[in-house]
């Protein structure tokens, strides 16, 4: 047995390639207990060479790659483990506190979940005890009939009409992109993160949760003072709700939260070394001792 089985978490992500991944650092990142579960069997891995992804100029091999991702989500919160899910179901009324669904895998894990967020090229059979028959979809390939999951079941959003269940994948020809599929993981998870603050209470207008840090220009002024950003916040609450004390609360928290992301030139800094320090853990030590080397050779103007 696992340290995982009968376990409950906020989220399940099924897949922990691009997609999988990146849906997963934004709903870590935002306290959502998530547990990735990734075998390893995707596009991915059977590509030789990455060369088309955004920031790797030269290209990038699979298992540095692979290797940035699965530290990205360690860095998150969220954890990652080796098993292939083989059905999400309903949670029985009652059993399970708030939990909407029970995930059980190949390897025997049996795992809670609040969300589940599908995110795996492989068929999607694994949704049907909640998603039904209708989900699915046949095609003729090589004159054989195939049936596989429909990409547009899901809405542009990932939303599903299950309750909690959202779908980065399998999407069709949308999954064949490395950069779209990570591109609609972080969308489907910023749709699940305003549904919890939906659920939560905040306005429709203030549901969005943005996951960036802010330089201290962003603090300038009167923005830099609380009373400016509570009167912001409540020239974008309904009428209806003025003056209740829920979200009084919430626009305490929300600026709290605001001003925990401002960040100073020497933190910046700080961050920055962090940062390089942390991919070259990923880099072949003596690729870095030839590159230091050649800096360090003498030029013909010395």
């Amino acid at each position: 047995m696992s340290e995982h089985t009968d376990r409950t978490v906020d989220v399940v992500v099924v897949g922990g390639g691009p997609s999988g991944a990146s849906a997963a650092v934004f709903t870590a990142r935002y306290g959502l207990d998530t547990l990735v579960f990734d075998r390893g069997v995707a596009a991915l891995p059977r590509s030789a060479f990455l060369e088309n992804y955004p920031g790797f100029p030269a290209g990038i091999d699979i298992e540095t790659y692979r290797a940035l991702l699965h530290d990205h989500l360690e860095t998150a919160g969220a954890d990652l483990v080796a098993d292939t899910v083989e059905a999400v179901e309903h949670a029985a009324d009652g059993e399970t506190g708030d939990a909407r669904f029970v995930v059980t895998t190949a390897d025997g894990r049996v795992v809670r979940a609040r969300h589940v967020v599908a995110a795996s090229w492989y068929d999607g059979d694994y949704l049907r005890p909640v998603v039904g028959d209708g989900a699915y979809e046949s095609h003729e390939h090589d004159g054989d009939e195939h049936e596989h999951f429909d990409g547009d079941y899901p809405d542009a959003d990932g939303r599903t009409e299950v309750a909690g269940l959202y779908v980065v994948a399998p999407a069709g020809q949308r999954n064949a992109q490395a950069v779209v599929a990570a591109g609609q993981g972080a969308h489907v998870a910023r749709r699940l993160i305003k549904d919890v603050r939906l659920a939560d209470g905040y306005p429709e207008e203030l549901a969005e949760h943005y996951d960036w840090l802010r330089s201290e220009s962003e603090f300038a002024g009167d923005w830099g003072e609380r009373e400016r950003w509570r009167e912001w916040f409540d020239d974008h609450v309904p009428a209806e709700r003025e003056g209740d004390a829920d979200v009084a609360d919430l626009r305490e928290s929300y600026i709290d939260a605001a001003f925990e992301t401002r960040r100073d030139p020497e933190e910046v800094a700080e961050l920055r070394e962090r940062a390089h320090d942390r991919i070259l853990e990923h880099l072949d030590d003596d690729r870095i001792r030839a590159y230091a080397a050649a800096l360090d050779a003498p030029t013909e103007d010395d």
